[in-house]
């Protein structure tokens, strides 16, 4: 007797595969596929959205076995705490391996110095490309999704790097019938993005149908908060807020999470993952378009950060 599946659109076809189960399959096999290419994969986990969706496939991937790859975080010293609490208490439940790349750090060693505009996002470089190349990670797993940003659209699912990191769009491989070329010279490593093929609402209808935890800032809460630059910044010790910036408490919730000082917060009532799924098939602009600051420096800033070895 043949079987037939229900699609998300209501259609009876024989062994259809939803539009989640397809995008859950693809990182599945790309998971597998690492994990057989290359001798010693990381995970990029800061406990956002992204990362945590990619830590909850990879085991899906593995089940009943561990997750073979340990997580890395580049801390940059204005993480938002709740994230933190988050990133702690995931790792620990799992009995997982986490390596720190601290910001702070190089900045107390005058290797890096601070920023006029107190950001810290653009100093993560460094400390991520010297994390890779002391433990030797030859495969580095990253939430880069091809909706949010174009620079990011660019990218194949196993993006070459070289020695030093660096990106060349021009080093891009041809990735036919789901077929990754993990081939790397000594020194070089690849970006993996299991996520390339993902919306932003997609991310939130999975997270939703899997009951997957997310930390709190997520959803609407009443906030301390200050405007500048279009966007509701949290108030902190990286130079936030400024001479004639007020603060004010709003009800507010992030879209994405960052360095608090240029992850800006959204006005919103959105308090479970029904509402916040609304607000998201709503909006006509990316989350890293409405709420991120880095992005904005210029035109081309993730293609430059991007070609110098960022995420």
């Amino acid at each position: 007797m043949t079987t037939v599946a229900k699609t998300e659109e209501g259609t009876d076809s024989p062994y259809a595969l939803s539009h989640l189960d397809a995008l859950e399959s693809e990182a599945v096999h790309i998971f597998r596929e690492v994990a057989g290419e290359f001798e010693n994969p990381v995970i990029l986990f800061s406990g956002g959205k992204d990362s945590i969706l990619m830590l909850h496939l990879a085991l899906k991937a593995f089940a009943p076995a561990a997750v073979p790859f340990s997580l890395l975080h580049v801390d940059t010293g204005h993480n938002f705490p709740e994230v933190l609490e988050y990133r702690d208490r995931v790792v620990a439940a799992h009995g997982l391996r986490l390596h720190v790349a601290s910001v702070q750090d190089y900045i107390d060693r005058g290797v890096l110095k601070e920023r006029p505009d107190g950001t810290r996002n653009p100093l993560q470089t460094l400390p991520l490309t010297e994390k890779i190349q002391s433990e030797r990670f030859d495969a580095v797993f990253g939430g880069g999704r091809r909706d949010e940003e174009k620079a990011r659209a660019k990218e194949r699912v196993f993006s070459l790097r070289d020695e030093f990191s660096q990106w060349d769009p021009r080093r891009q491989r041809p990735e036919l019938w789901n077929l990754y070329n993990g081939r790397h010279a000594p020194g070089e490593h690849v970006r993996v993005f299991p996520l390339s093929n993902w919306t932003e609402l997609d991310v939130w209808q999975y997270i939703d149908r899997e009951g997957i935890e997310l930390p709190e800032i997520y959803f609407a809460h009443e906030r301390e908060v200050f405007r500048r630059g279009g966007m509701w910044l949290t108030a902190g010790e990286w130079g936030g807020p400024k001479d004639g910036e007020t603060v004010e408490k709003r009800l507010v919730r992030y879209r994405t999470v960052g360095d608090m000082s240029c992850t800006g917060a959204v006005d919103s009532d959105a308090t479970t993952l029904e509402a916040v799924i609304a607000e998201i098939a709503a909006s006509r602009l990316t989350e890293r378009g409405a709420t991120r600051a880095d992005d904005k420096l210029s035109e081309a800033a993730m293609e430059d950060r991007k070609r110098e070895g960022y995420f």
